[in-house]
């Protein structure tokens, strides 16, 4: 299952906004610098109305969402790399995820301190970036030293190694993060021995106030892509039934920053968001298997194979595997099903090389 780590500085509302996503108060929050000392961990399912759809066609017994993992990480201070605060514990917990999403704080409460004494939220983007790049540095030093000794017994593999772990740390010298590089797979597999942090994909949250729901990005001081949430509004809506949702939104004017207030209204559309773009930035989709038993949407990797995709389901569908019938997942539903999928020639038989597609609806043949 696939992993995404929240990360920030102490206070800006990380165990909050992990509560909201998970709907639990498992994640202690409160106005202590490193309150979640050991991990907190949700597992939340990927949003996907495809599935309702599908399991009433086939009228399944049940419905099955892909799932993602969350890891609520202590608060990080400036110094970490060097042992501040938690310091590695912190970072050691980082490297064992898939991906990070950093919590801004955009809001001013005089009663939740800021361990810089003010809310600037690129400062505070800079001091974590720059922490996570000095741990990387620290690493890839090590292992350059390390790697330099191999080297001298001309195996052309670790002397491709080490013209890698070169590259990268003169990209960490000159402050910005590995991901930048731009890396192939091949040469990620190269060093995957260390555990590396700035090449993990990374988005951002800013958590503002009720007020600065209607704020444009730029202004708040956060990167343009960040996905804006008030923690302590979603945190508050998970409490209540929908109807209370829907007539607390209208309330406090939530609608007008990007949630409807009459038809569709619903709560909870920015925490989707954050489970959808950890998703995206991890490069995944779903294909979708539907039946009598169950409709279910499956996790791999874009540019997996059809063999590949099956062993997702069970290890011997890849070995075994014969053959793919394949439907998108909108023809699907427009045939009303696979018998008149079938009729109208819609269903596609596919081989080893079919590249799956999100959406795709399959029935995979194995021996």
């Amino acid at each position: 299952m696939v992993s995404v780590g929240i990360i920030g500085l102490p206070n800006v509302g990380k165990s909050t906004i992990f509560n909201a996503l998970v709907k639990s108060n498992q994640a202690q929050s409160s106005n202590y610098p490193f309150t979640t000392i050991e991990p907190n961990v949700g597992i939340v399912e990927v949003p996907d109305e495809r599935l309702d759809k599908l399991a009433e066609i086939e009228k399944s017994k049940k419905v099955v969402p892909a799932l993602i993992k969350f890891v609520d990480i202590a608060g990080l201070v400036k110094g970490a790399s060097e042992g501040a605060g938690l310091g590695n514990k912190f970072l050691s917990h980082i490297k064992e995820v898939d991906a990070v999403v950093m919590v801004v704080r955009c809001f001013e409460n005089e009663n939740i301190t800021h361990v810089s004494g003010k809310v600037n939220p690129e400062e505070d983007i800079k001091i974590i970036n720059l922490e996570l790049i000095l741990a990387d540095f620290e690493q890839v030093s090590k292992a350059v030293e390390r790697v330099s000794k191999e080297a001298k017994s001309g195996n052309k593999e670790i002397k491709k190694k080490l013209e890698i772990l070169e590259e990268i740390k003169k990209k960490l010298e000159e402050e910005a993060p590995i991901r930048d590089l731009g890396l192939v797979v091949d040469d990620m597999e190269m060093i995957k021995d260390i555990q590396l942090i700035t090449n993990k994909p990374i988005f951002y949250i800013a958590n503002v106030a009720e007020e600065q729901l209607n704020m444009d990005l730029e202004e708040l001081g956060v990167p343009s892509d960040s996905i804006k949430i008030c923690a302590r509004l979603e945190n508050d809506l998970n409490s209540l039934s929908e109807e209370e949702k829907k007539e607390y939104l209208e309330s406090v004017g939530a609608a007008l920053s990007g949630r409807p207030n009459s038809e569709g209204a619903h709560a909870g559309a920015p925490l989707q968001d954050v489970i959808k773009r950890g998703y995206q930035v991890l490069n995944l989709i779903s294909f979708l298997t539907a039946g009598e038993m169950e409709s279910r949407a499956w996790t791999i990797k874009k540019g997996f194979k059809a063999p590949q995709a099956a062993g997702v389901i069970h290890g011997d569908f890849e070995k075994k595997f014969i053959a793919a019938d394949v439907i998108p997942y909108e023809k699907f539903v427009e045939a009303s099903g696979w018998v008149h999928a079938r009729e109208k020639g819609w269903v596609r038989t596919e081989g080893k090389e079919y590249e799956m597609k999100d959406g795709d609806v399959v029935i995979f043949r194995h021996g």
